[in-house]
């Protein structure tokens, strides 16, 4: 019976030990994983808004180059160009797609897009995040919405080429644009017009 209690005895001092230790070690890297999210957010902007930077500095360029506003509770970003930068997120095939858009002065077109996180499929769905595929959404129109096409078939100023072996992911990635384009641009326009 002694030796049950002895068990008992050490098996809560040393989850009490344990426990003590996470908390501290958590209460030491959450803000240091915030800063780093908001330093991979602010690169997503720039990147974006495709304003030049180096690693080292891009806390400076972000804070010469973009001014944060908030319109009707949507955070955005405008850069001294008059392009306008915004958050999206939404659910992928796989898990959540979450980024950066930005559109021109004019809010018609897209500028620039990033991925800051997303599960699809590696080497297949993940596909969305290469630069080659995101880059041809420059100057790509939007008010009717983006439409996906059969890859090497996009032809007018709203379409984008599907990824092969990857329908699905780009689908979900085009929706979740086409989504977050309808929902903020005319809030963020509202705003900047006030």
């Amino acid at each position: 019976m002694k030796s049950r209690i002895m068990m008992i005895v050490f098996i809560l001092v040393l989850g009490s030990i344990l426990t003590a230790a996470l908390v501290a070690v958590a209460s030491y890297t959450t803000p240091i994983i915030q800063r780093n999210e908001a330093l991979e957010t602010r690169k997503s902007i720039l990147e974006a808004l495709e304003i030049p930077f180096g690693e080292d500095d891009i806390e400076e360029v972000f804070a010469g180059n973009v001014q944060e506003k908030k319109a009707d509770s949507i955070p955005y970003y405008a850069a001294r160009s008059g392009d306008i930068a915004f958050a999206y997120a939404g659910p992928g095939l796989w898990g959540p797609i979450e980024g950066i858009i930005a559109v021109g002065p004019g809010f018609e077109t897209l500028t620039g897009i990033t991925i800051i996180r997303q599960e699809e499929t590696p080497g297949l769905g993940s596909r969305i995040g290469e630069p080659a595929y995101l880059d041809q959404f420059k100057a790509r129109r939007f008010a009717d919405g983006l439409r996906l096409v059969a890859p090497g078939r996009s032809q007018a100023d709203n379409e984008i080429d599907s990824i092969t072996g990857a329908t699905l992911s780009a689908n979900a990635f085009i929706e979740i644009l086409n989504d977050a384009l309808a929902q903020k641009v005319p809030v963020i326009q509202q705003g900047e017009l006030q």
